[in-house]
């Protein structure tokens, strides 16, 4: 299944996220979900792991596994490279060896020091907090971004982690619009007024964090996720599917694309298994529900400064 993006080019609705994971496991990873049919891969230069993803793709590529034009690539600038969107969309295609991006992201709509192309590193003040930038506008950003469409270094471009303010901004002072908004949203953290925004202007939604963050940001955020909770449990007994199925099949039935993340072989096959079944609308709005306006990600624990206050 696939979304047509605003530009007319489509994205495959259910995608392999590879944020966290270890690097000695990527190669084996990104051939696997291949090889079961994940056709969209979501990368970032923040996830410092760009070079073993393009090992990884390089061998299908080669292999004859899949053909270039056959995969959906997202990747995202990263903020202390707000003032250097080309010389890092070229230094992520380096690293990924790749000629082109189909989706480059803004990853956060803040721009902070600059380190060094590439480095992503988020630089702390003497005060604890991270260091922003504040002589580079996301109007500036936005308009590099718009570049790269022209030179051809990427097919589409869009945001990340952009609320509604954000947003219709961006649509305003923009030339090419933004695709896609990749937010984090989930059971617990619905953000339906975002998603319907979105959607009615002609972007797509992208759902990271899809499971709501469930081992990985509890061990880094101490956060809940709804994966344990009664009610999606039985849910998920009713059409005899686990719960991460239900929650994902939840995702694309709101027409948003999922992205789960994950590092174990058999969930890789587990959450690619969701095409064949369909949540009832009475389904759907159980889990509608169960929102608690809770978001995971918690950017205070590591920048000192809650990004989203």
């Amino acid at each position: 299944m696939e979304i047509t993006l605003n530009n007319g080019l489509k994205m495959p609705i259910i995608g392999l996220g590879v944020w966290r994971m270890e690097k000695e496991e990527i190669r084996d990873l990104i051939i696997n979900a291949i090889k079961i049919g994940y056709r969209h891969l979501d990368c970032a230069a923040h996830y410092k792991n760009e070079a073993e993803v393009g090992e990884a793709l390089t061998e299908a590529f080669t292999t004859g596994l899949v053909k270039r034009e056959d995969l959906f690539i997202t990747n995202k600038l990263w903020s202390s490279d707000h003032g250097h969107v080309i010389e890092a969309c070229k230094d992520s295609l380096k690293k990924l060896q790749l000629d082109y991006l189909d989706l480059f992201l803004v990853h956060l709509p803040v721009a902070t020091k600059h380190t060094g192309v590439g480095t992503t590193d988020s630089t702390l003040g003497d005060d604890g907090v991270l260091d922003i930038d504040t002589t580079i506008s996301l109007e500036t950003t936005w308009h590099d971004m718009e570049k790269l469409v022209s030179m051809g270094l990427v097919r589409s471009i869009g945001l990340s982690n952009y609320d509604v303010f954000l947003t219709r901004d961006c649509l305003a002072y923009s030339k090419i619009k933004p695709a896609v908004n990749q937010i984090e949203t989930h059971p617990y953290f619905q953000r339906d007024s975002l998603v319907k925004f979105c959607q009615k202007h002609g972007i797509c939604v992208t759902a990271h964090t899809p499971l709501g963050g469930a081992t990985a940001n509890a061990e880094w955020f101490g956060s809940v996720s709804c994966l344990d909770d009664p009610v999606l449990k039985d849910v998920a007994e009713k059409y005899k599917k686990t719960v991460a199925q239900v929650v994902l099949r939840w995702g694309i039935q709101r027409n948003t694309v999922v992205i789960p993340k994950t590092s174990k072989p058999a969930r890789l096959e587990e959450n690619f298994q969701v095409f064949d079944f369909e949540l009832s609308k009475e389904d759907m709005e159980v889990i509608k529900s169960m929102d608690r306006k809770y978001r995971t990600h918690q950017t205070a624990k590591f920048w000192g400064i809650d990004l989203y206050g």
